[in-house]
C-alpha cells in the first residue's frame, strides 16, 4: 500500500452522528437550535456585563472572557457540522481539518487555565477579602487572561506540529463530527508515540495541573466558610455556578483525552465530545445567570431596556 504524507491528503472524511438518513434533518434542527441558544446566551452576557456597571468587576471580567471563549470553540465544529448535513457531504479539507484541530485545542486548552484563573479569583475574594482589590486589581486580571491565552497558544501549537508530521495509509476516513486531534491520530499509519506522549505532557499542563490548582483552591474555601458565623450561603453560593461548570467540562475532557484510547467505544466518544464542546457552552450563561442574581437583574434590565427602545 502507497504511504501518503499530509501535504498528498486533500481531505477526510467525517462520519458525523449517524448515518441514518431520516436523522439527518432532526439533527440538523436540534444543532442548529443548540448553536442559535449558544450565541443568543453568551452574546447576551457580555452585553449585559459590558453595559452594567455594577458586574464592572474582576468576576465579571473573567466571565465575559469565558463566555466569548465558548462563542468560539463552538463555532469551530457546529457551523461545518451543519453544513455537512445540510448539502449531504461528509468531506472535510486537509487545511480545514489541521485548522479545527489547533482552534480547538487552542480554545479548550485556554478554557482550562482561565476556570483555573476564576478559581483563584474566588479564593482571594473569600480567604483574602481586604486584599482582594490589591490583589486582583486591573494590570493583574489582564496579565491573568493573557497567559491564559498564551498558555492555550503554545499548547495547542505543540500538538498540531506533530499531528501535521503524520502520514496517512489511505486512511482518511474519521469516525466523529468534527476533527478531534485523538481520532485524527488512530487514522495515522506513522509512529504515533511521540504524539501520545505531547498529548499527556500538553494534557497534564492544561488539564491535571490547573484542577490541582482549582482543588487546592476550593478546599482553603471551603475550610474559610465553615468558620464564617454567618453568611455561609451568599459566600459559597458565588463558587457553586464555577464548580458546576469546571465538574462537566473537565470530567468530560480528562475522559477524551487523558484515558487510554481502547477503554471507550467510538459511540461514546462522540457523546463525551458533544457535552464539552457543544452543550457546555450553551448551559454556561444558564448556569451562570441563574444562579446570580446580579446577572439575572442586568439581563432583565437589558430587557426592558431593548423593549423600550422598540
Amino acid at each position: 500500500m502507497s504511504i501518503l504524507n499530509q501535504s498528498s491528503v486533500k481531505e477526510f472524511i467525517l462520519l458525523g452522528l449517524s448515518d441514518n438518513p431520516d436523522m439527518q434533518v432532526p439533527l440538523f434542527q436540534l444543532f442548529l437550535m443548540i448553536y442559535m441558544s449558544t450565541l443568543a446566551g453568551n452574546i447576551l452576557l457580555i452585553t449585559a456585563v459590558r453595559l452594567d456597571n455594577r458586574l464592572h468587576t474582576t468576576m465579571y471580567f473573567f466571565l465575559s472572557n469565558l463566555s466569548f471563549l465558548d462563542i468560539c470553540y463552538t463555532s469551530i465544529t457546529v457551523p461545518k457540522m451543519l453544513v455537512n448535513i445540510a448539502i449531504s457531504s461528509k468531506s472535510i479539507t486537509s487545511a480545514g481539518c489541521y485548522l479545527q484541530v489547533y482552534f480547538y485545542l487552542f480554545l479548550g486548552e485556554t478554557e482550562c487555565i482561565l476556570l483555573a484563573s476564576m478559581a483563584y479569583d474566588r479564593y482571594v475574594a473569600i480567604c483574602n477579602p481586604l486584599r482582594y482589590n490589591v490583589i486582583m486589581d486591573t494590570a493583574s486580571c489582564i496579565r491573568m487572561i493573557s497567559v491564559c491565552w498564551m498558555t492555550g497558544s503554545v499548547g495547542s501549537s505543540f500538538d498540531i506540529f506533530f499531528i501535521c508530521k503524520l502520514r496517512f495509509c489511505g486512511h482518511i476516513t474519521i469516525d466523529h463530527f468534527f476533527c478531534e486531534a485523538p481520532s485524527l491520530v488512530q487514522l495515522s499509519c506513522s509512529d504515533i508515540t511521540m504524539n501520545n506522549i505531547v498529548f499527556w505532557v500538553v494534557g497534564t499542563m492544561v488539564l491535571l495541573i490547573p484542577l490541582c490548582l482549582i482543588l487546592f483552591s476550593y478546599i482553603q474555601i471551603f475550610f474559610v466558610i465553615v468558620r464564617i458565623p454567618s453568611g455561609r450561603y451568599k459566600a459559597f453560593s458565588t463558587c457553586v455556578s464555577h464548580l458546576i461548570v469546571v465538574i462537566i467540562f473537565y470530567g468530560t475532557a480528562m475522559f477524551a483525552y487523558l484515558r487510554p484510547r481502547y477503554s471507550a467505544t467510538e459511540f461514546t466518544d462522540k457523546m463525551v465530545s458533544l457535552v464539552y464542546t457543544i452543550v457546555t457552552p450553551m448551559l454556561n450563561p444558564l448556569i451562570y445567570s441563574l444562579r446570580n442574581k446580579d446577572v439575572r437583574r442586568a439581563l432583565s434590565l437589558l430587557g426592558r431596556s431593548t423593549l423600550i427602545l422598540k
